[in-house]
């Protein structure tokens, strides 16, 4: 039963009705996962106001009373693990070490009480401000080159009438010539700026500028995405609209609400590039009105409404047959009261005509207020309730005539001719007011009538009431020019395509890839953000085509919404997600898989190359595969094997495990239920992957030794960046500097080497100790709390550009990681720079160690007498370090050759496919 050639039918019919029940009910939990965020972000927004309200700050003392009676401080943590926490550092650093520690603290719990930090931290609020004041940067629209052609419609939908003829007949069009199209409700203001994100082109259709709506326009223009307004009513101009005698009709508070409307349309045609305009009059008013581009797309013909007349006409004889034969049926379609002026136009003459000849009835749907002379022959006028599309054809198919009066007046030549249209494709024979839509259209006597006074109006409806044969003809006539003049191909061919043309196409490289990580620039934090970077922009460099996916912050108005911007000459698509994200929920995350899903469709990429994803989630791998996307992975550590990334416990010791056996796992995670689960999910990703790739052979060995074939690992060692400059040579006789990069982290050794640095009794030394923190605003390091002989300065991060001098003022890079690192950056940045190492082994970070010879090694593990003994030695034998030079630095792999090797293994995965 493993080949599925063997399987039988049904049980095949079976199985794909199974995945596609998994895949709905996928999709409906992303669907209920994203309500959910919605409603999680509105809340939090609410409780942030909460806390900054002065009756909060006022009963802050009886919460803290609360919450220490029951064991806890205000913070939710426990008094008994603080106090736990307090002594171990009391222990260590003494009172200046309690104090450095808890000041912090104290600080942000003052801010917050004083309504100045909310839920965030000072610190944090401000680094988001920072990156969202990057990746909200303006555009280039030449990138949109790149995109999948597409158009994102912005429209008023609650007018069925109106967003048939205007939204999803303009869909139809525009997708008949190969364009994709979204459309929206405007009123969906976080969707919509999500869609923005990925189109190329926005039609806004009747949408007023309301202040959410001008926040679009915003988008729109940071997006530099060409914008046209659509309309097929005068509802932007105040002088003309005002003159509508369908306002009187309407109530004082209806007509002022219509009114106010105006001006909020026209600042919204304004704001947009170009205008299309359903009439010609309609188009010279958007002239007058000073847009300068403006085009004429008529209301025509659809599919719907084609395929709901070739089924009328199937059933012409049976439709016809229930109605009396002696009944002339007239039918007007009202639509709402607004009409009740129109009718005005034409009701003597209907009533005149009405009481000449007693066969014909008067057949009305939607709402309408007849006047007084229509008493005279009420008892053959019938109202029928509003229908839907194709009810309401069915009941016009049933009609003799029909009739569409229109008052005189400019406001009505901006009408279309959808009722002429609409009775046409029927064969129903319609007499019109002789507005200029209908005056273009219309040939008297020939496809139709056209009716100013009460006279013409009877004389055209007795001339068809008495003629079946007339009615007959000037029905098939007037068929025969809608199709003509009206059908989807040639509208399409003479209005749709010289606005939109056709889609241009999609500009790219012979090679193009789209590559994944958690973060990217401007939040460049981590190794393999740095690698991801490196390999995009060098990719680049080599003519290919590179876009990126991501992560960012939640922005303030964004509400989870995906945000695009450019970095390292990419486009980059990133969608919220919080640092603090739940572990599980990150393993598989249904709202980025649908944001990466979407930016796949865009881009097309040939190939997808992952690097770090964790609370991205393996969903996008999932993603490329139903899109039939090959993609390769960057295994940068054992995320894909271990549920602690690093396969660090709990109790900060390494796991060596070489095959991992959950049992083990278990065991570490007591409480865990979901690692099965986990597991499953990692191995169908490893599975589906066109090629795995490692930054060293330690770490392929460690996937290699879990299954994973060893033609499916290859090694593509991460590069480094020369210096731009030769190094300072070390002044003789002066004191050894050591330095150490990983920050307070014990997984990295920080705790390691305060210990082994107490033990000395030396002095003659410095020890530059990076704070990776301090970029965000908070201290994490003390040196002032070390007990040494020696020197300890705190440094801040350093950058590429301040990286040389880092490594400048440094003869030995301390580098005891706690785990097996799959690389080891730092490492290879100290060896190209001609810094001595000291290492942990094994691991990726010992793979371009010499021992005695460009660094030293000491196993994982080990305590501080060990690391302390190597830094004896290295102080015994300072004098080496005046003049000394990496004798390997030549073997070390540049970013040059690493992006060189990995485009040579993309192209093969991708050529591959190609051939297949």
């Amino acid at each position: 039963m493993n080949d599925p050639e063997k399987i039988p039918a049904d049980e095949k019919e079976e199985l794909a009705a199974l995945v596609e029940s998994y895949r709905a009910g996928s999709a409906l939990q992303g669907l209920r996962e994203a309500e959910l965020r919605q409603r999680f972000a509105e809340t939090e927004a609410l409780l942030t106001a909460q806390q900054q309200t002065l009756s909060w700050k006022i009963t802050f003392p009886l919460r803290a009373v609360r919450h220490i009676s029951r064991g806890y401080l205000p913070s939710g943590h426990k008094i008994s693990d603080v106090r736990a926490k307090i002594q171990d550092v009391y222990r260590k650093d003494g009172a200046r070490g309690v104090l450095h520690k808890i000041t912090p603290h104290l600080q942000r719990s003052a801010q917050s009480f004083l309504g100045r930090g909310g839920r965030n931290t000072a610190p944090k609020a401000e680094t988001i401000s920072q990156v969202a004041d990057r990746i909200l940067l303006p555009v280039k629209q030449d990138v949109l080159q790149g995109f999948r052609p597409s158009f994102l419609i912005i429209a008023e939908l609650s007018l069925r009438q109106c967003a048939k003829y205007r939204v999803w007949q303009k869909k139809e069009e525009l997708e008949a010539l190969g364009w994709h199209v979204a459309v929206f409700d405007w009123r969906k203001n976080q969707e919509i700026l999500s869609a923005l994100q990925s189109c190329t082109n926005v039609i806004f259709y009747r949408v007023p500028a309301f202040e959410a709506v001008l926040s679009l326009f915003a988008e729109v223009k940071r997006l530099n995405l060409p914008s046209w307004w659509d309309v097929d009513d005068l509802i932007f101009s105040e002088e003309h609209y005002k003159n509508n005698k369908n306002l009187d009709h309407l109530t004082q508070h209806e007509r002022q609400v219509v009114m106010n409307g105006v001006s909020l349309y026209r600042n919204c045609m304004m704001a947009c590039d170009q205008a299309i305009a359903s009439t010609r009059v309609l188009a010279q008013l958007m002239r007058e009105a000073r847009v300068e581009r403006v085009s004429v797309i008529e209301n025509a013909l659809d599919r719907q409404t084609l395929d709901i007349t070739d089924q009328l006409r199937a059933e012409r004889e049976t439709l016809k047959q229930s109605r009396h034969k002696e009944e002339v049926r007239i039918v007007y379609g009202s639509g709402t009261k607004t009409h009740d002026a129109d009718f005005r136009v034409a009701a003597a003459g209907i009533v005149g005509a009405m009481q000449v000849d007693p066969r014909l009835t008067l057949h009305i749907m939607g709402d309408l207020t007849l006047p007084a002379e229509c008493d005279a022959v009420k008892d053959r006028i019938f109202r029928h309730t509003g229908r839907d599309y194709i009810a309401y054809m069915r009941f016009l198919f049933d009609a003799d005539i029909t009739i569409a009066p229109l008052d005189s007046s400019v406001f009505n030549d901006c009408k279309s001719n959808i009722k002429f249209l609409e009775a046409s494709v029927l064969e129903v024979p319609a007499v019109c007011s002789p507005s200029d839509t209908f005056a273009q259209v219309v040939r008297h006597g020939q496809n139709g009538f056209l009716a100013s006074t009460p006279a013409e109006w009877s004389a055209s409806l007795l001339a068809l009431a008495g003629d079946a044969a007339l009615r007959g003809q000037i029905g098939q006539a007037a068929r025969q020019y809608a199709l003509e003049h009206y059908h989807p191909v040639n509208v399409v061919k003479d209005q749709v395509i010289p606005v939109f043309g056709y889609p241009p196409v999609q500009a790219r490289t012979d090679l193009s890839v789209m590559a994944v990580n958690i973060y990217f620039d401007p939040r460049s934090f981590g190794g393999a953000t740095f690698i991801a970077e490196q390999m995009v922009k060098h990719l680049r460099v080599r003519d290919i085509t590179v876009s990126v996916f991501t992560s960012c912050p939640d922005l303030a108005g964004r509400e989870g919404g995906v945000v695009r911007y450019q970095a390292a000459g990419s486009p980059v698509m990133s969608v919220p997600v919080p640092d603090d994200f739940e572990k599980i929920a990150g393993l598989d995350n249904p709202h980025a898989t649908e944001a990466f899903r979407y930016w796949l469709q865009t881009m097309k990429p040939d190939i997808v190359h992952f690097h770090a994803i964790q609370r991205l989630g393996v969903g996008l791998t999932r993603a490329c595969v139903e899109e039939g996307v090959p993609y390769v992975i960057t295994l940068h550590d054992s995320w894909w094997l271990c549920d602690r990334q690093f396969m660090v416990t709990e109790k900060g010791q390494f796991c060596f495990q070489e095959k991992i056996d959950l049992q083990v796992c278990q065991n570490c995670e007591i409480e865990a239920s979901h690692l099965q689960s986990r597991a499953a999910l990692m191995r169908s990703a490893l599975d589906s992957a066109a090629l795995l790739l490692t930054p060293g052979e330690t770490h392929r060995q460690l996937f290699l030794a879990n299954g994973i074939a060893a033609d499916k690992v290859v090694v593509n060692p991460n590069g480094f960046t020369w210096p731009e400059q030769p190094r300072t040579p070390r002044k003789k006789g002066t004191a050894l500097r050591f330095g150490y990069v990983g920050g307070a982290e014990d997984l990295k050794g920080y705790t390691l080497i305060r210990q082994a640095f107490e033990q000395l009794n030396m002095s003659d030394w410095v020890l530059y100790v990076v704070d990776n923190k301090l970029s965000l605003g908070i201290q994490s390091v003390y040196a002032e709390t070390w007990k040494v002989k020696g020197q300890v300065v705190t440094v801040p991060s350093y950058t590429q550009t301040t990286m040389d001098a880092f490594y400048d003022s440094i003869d030995v890079l301390l580098f005891p990681s706690q785990c097996k690192e799959s690389y080891g950056l730092s490492v290879r940045e100290a060896l190209a720079r001609d810094v001595w190492v000291v290492t942990t082994t094994p691991g990726g970070q010992a793979e371009a160690i010499t021992e005695g010879e460009n660094g030293n090694m000491i196993p994982i593990g080990a305590g501080p007498e060990a690391l302390a003994a190597v830094v004896r030695e290295l102080l015994n034998t300072s004098e080496r370090f005046d003049d000394y030079t990496n004798p390997f630095k030549d073997d070390l792999v540049t970013f040059e050759q690493q992006a060189h090797q990995l485009e040579a293994l993309l192209r093969q995965v991708v050529m591959g496919i190609r051939r297949q």
